[in-house]
C-alpha cells in the first residue's frame, strides 16, 4: 500500500523529520532487523539527561521472537488488536532514584528525551513509531523482572509506513486516513511572561 502522508500546518518552518512524523496503527509487513532497532537505540543513547545519569531502560522484541510476544501480552486488548501487526515492540522504563539514592524527579523527562531521539531517527529511516500508555505496567514489571528501583512507563510499536488500513479494526480505519494533523497553537502553551490558563 502507498504510504499515507498527512498535512501538518506548521506556524514556522521545521525539520522534515518532525513535520512528516505521525503515529500509524497500520504498518507495512516488511520486517525490521536487529541492526535497524540498534540504530534507533543508538540515537536514543545520545539524548541528554540530568547529570548524564541515563535513567532509561528498554526491553525490545522483534516480530516472531518470544520477547515480542511477551511485550504484546502486556498491552491492553485494544492495543493488542492493532499492535500485533507492528514489526517491533518496546517497553520503556526509568530509574526512580538518582545516583545519590534520592527521588529522580527528572527521570521521566529524560526518558522522553531518549524516545524523542529514537522517534526522529526512526522517521528519518522511514520507520513509524506509535507510543502507548495502554499497557499493564505491573504485569510488564513482573514479566521482565525489573527491580523495584525501576518503573515501567510506556510501550511503543514500530514498523515501516505504508501498512494496509484494512488490517485495522473497523473503528480505527477512518482515524488512520484523516488527512490533517492538529496541535495547540504556540500561544496556547508558551508565555513570554506569566502562565495563562487556557
Amino acid at each position: 500500500m502507498e504510504k499515507i502522508t498527512k498535512i501538518t500546518p506548521t506556524e514556522f518552518e521545521i525539520m522534515d523529520e518532525i513535520k512528516s512524523r505521525w503515529s500509524p496503527r497500520a504498518f507495512d509487513d516488511v520486517p525490521l532487523s536487529e541492526s535497524e532497532i540498534k540504530q534507533l537505540l543508538e540515537a536514543g543513547r545520545w539524548a541528554s539527561s540530568s547529570y548524564n545519569q541515563q535513567p532509561w531502560r528498554i526491553i525490545y522484541g522483534l516480530k516472531g521472537d518470544a520477547v515480542y510476544d511477551r511485550i504484546l501480552s502486556c498491552l491492553i486488548p485494544f492495543n493488542q488488536d492493532w499492535a500485533k501487526n507492528a514489526q517491533a515492540l518496546f517497553i520503556t522504563a526509568f530509574k526512580k532514584t538518582n545516583k545519590d539514592g534520592e527521588p529522580y524527579y527528572h527521570a521521566m523527562h529524560d526518558l522522553g528525551l531518549f524516545m524523542g531521539n529514537v522517534v526522529i531517527q526512526a522517521n528519518h529511516n522511514g520507520i513509524a513509531a506509535h507510543h502507548m500508555g495502554g499497557l499493564d505496567q505491573e504485569k510488564a514489571h513482573q514479566e521482565f523482572e525489573f527491580s523495584e528501583d525501576f518503573e515501567v512507563a510506556t510501550a511503543v510499536a514500530f514498523g515501516r509506513y505504508g501498512g494496509a488500513v484494512e488490517s485495522l479494526p473497523e473503528g480505527l480505519q477512518e482515524q488512520e486516513l484523516e488527512q490533517e494533523r492538529s496541535r495547540m497553537s504556540i500561544s496556547d502553551f508558551a508565555f513570554n511572561g506569566n502562565f495563562e490558563s487556557k
